[in-house]
């Protein structure tokens, strides 16, 4: 299929538009300029032959006057003959005088003749047998004459019409010079939109084979300087998607090999002599149960996050004492935090208002922002837990003194696949899928540090359940 370029539809539809809307106004002014030259022409004739008819009244009511030779006197000392030719119209409408001294042919057209006898006065505009374009003017004499039954004039047209060429060439080349600026103008502002364009469909062909190297040049600071920009920023996004996938891919697949290269192991160690040492065989299904858990804590975020990514993500909402939940989840990590020499401080209050929402999920956000304070603290540090409620607001803090968050990281922390520290196990979902449930749940959640090796406090607010 051709393909349809903004230029030759602009060409084709607005320029056609401008071209026949000056094609138009250019024959309204011609039309105006002949019919202004030729109704002023009109205007001389008729002033001139009325003056002539004006004096022929006079000589003919005067009865010592000769009217046959003062009409010929009149004829032959016309003084615009160069220019006007007089002519006398017998009583039988054949011209019998003219200024200039030849008598036309019998069968002269005359149709100003006709409409003079019968209206008053007539006029023509046509040409002779020769060509040449003519104006007439004709009156009637009959009213007071029985020999002549009307006076004629008739003048070229050839001066007039040359100064009526004059203005339709300028006419012309007017439009035509609007067309040329239009058409250049046209054709850069086409150009202007048109070449970014193709750099933009150039450009994101490559981005979708992955190549997020490229930038769109932009040097404006219109909508399409706007576009140029926002695709530009949308690379850097996709770039640091893309890095921060293949990173989660290296990383998830690092933390799946190490638990499953501990389980394989430990299975082999169990298959050769785990039978015979009930130490070894405590010991390794202690490593694969442990290892096991972790694994399935790993997929579950990712099946949280897949389901996240399609929409499928949903909520089991009922009223749930999250103080019971928060307290579960600190149990789960007290003996954990004991064994790697980490003090967890848990200052519980004696009460906190019920919520409207999801157990589980609520849970799970606990279990993981405690595994994460547990996770990036070393042996010897703290991890302090502790919750309130404020103004219909509850609000539970995790504050660790472990490694800290550098403050450039503070804001990427929570996007899908970042990972602030590699040094720790992760997947970098975890917090992404936290702060989704949170959000779900009307509330928020924040983190901050004062920098690395400061610690980092994980602070979660929850919307308490309205007793309305």
């Amino acid at each position: 299929m051709a393909r349809k370029s903004i230029t030759k539809r602009w060409i084709f539809n607005n320029l056609g538009v401008i071209v026949l809307a000056l094609i138009v106004i250019s024959l309204v002014v011609i039309y105006a300029i002949q019919s202004y030259y030729y109704n002023s022409a009109k205007q001389y004739l008729v002033s001139k032959i009325n003056a002539v008819t004006s004096v022929l009244s006079i000589h003919s009511q005067d009865s010592s006057t000769n009217f046959s030779a003062q009409v010929r006197n009149m004829l032959e000392t016309f003084n615009e003959k160069d220019k006007i030719e007089l002519m006398a119209i017998n009583s039988k409408g054949r011209i019998a005088l003219t200024s200039s001294g030849f008598s036309p042919e019998d069968d002269s057209f005359m149709p100003d003749y006709d409409d003079a006898m019968e209206s008053g006065e007539g006029s023509y505009i046509g040409r002779l047998a020769g060509g040449e374009k003519i104006l007439a003017v004709s009156v009637p004499l009959s009213s007071f004459n029985n020999e002549y039954s009307s006076v004629r004039m008739v003048t070229s047209l050839t001066a007039i019409d040359n100064t009526i060429k004059g203005y339709i060439l300028f006419v012309t080349a007017v439009c035509t010079a609007i067309i040329l600026i239009i058409v250049i103008m046209g054709l850069y502002f086409a150009g202007s939109i048109v070449k970014p364009i193709r750099q933009i469909s150039n450009i994101t062909r490559k981005f979708a084979m992955g190549d997020f190297s490229v930038r769109i040049e932009n040097n404006t600071e219109d909508e399409i300087g706007e576009l140029c920009t926002a695709i530009n920023h949308m690379a850097d996004e996709l770039s640091s998607a893309e890095a921060m996938k293949n990173e989660f891919i290296s990383s998830v697949s690092h933390e799946l090999r190490t638990p499953l290269t501990a389980i394989k192991g430990w299975a082999e160690t169990l298959m050769v002599d785990g039978g015979e040492n009930p130490d070894t065989m405590k010991k390794g299904v202690g490593v694969i149960v442990n290892e096991t858990e972790r694994l399935s804590q790993m997929v579950e975020e990712l099946l949280d996050f897949s389901r996240m990514q399609n929409g499928h993500f949903t909520l089991q909402n009922a009223t749930l004492d999250i103080l019971a939940e928060l307290g579960d989840a600190v149990l789960i990590y007290s003996d954990k935090a004991r064994r790697e020499r980490i003090e967890i401080i848990y200052d519980e209050p004696e009460m906190l208002p019920f919520v409207f929402g999801d157990k589980n999920r609520i849970r799970q956000v606990f279990i993981n922002v405690i595994d994460n304070a547990v996770k990036y603290s070393s042996p010897g540090d703290v991890v302090t837990i502790t919750a309130s409620e404020k103004d219909g607001m509850i609000k539970v803090s995790v504050a660790d003194t472990g490694c800290g968050i550098k403050e450039s990281d503070l804001a990427k922390v929570k996007t899908k696949f970042y990972k602030a520290n590699h040094t720790r196990r992760g997947s970098g979902i975890g917090l992404a899928v936290a702060d989704e449930i949170i959000a779900m749940h009307g509330g928020k959640l924040d983190i901050s540090s004062q920098g690395e090796g400061l610690g980092t406090t994980v602070t979660i607010i929850i919307p308490a359940k309205s007793n309305k």
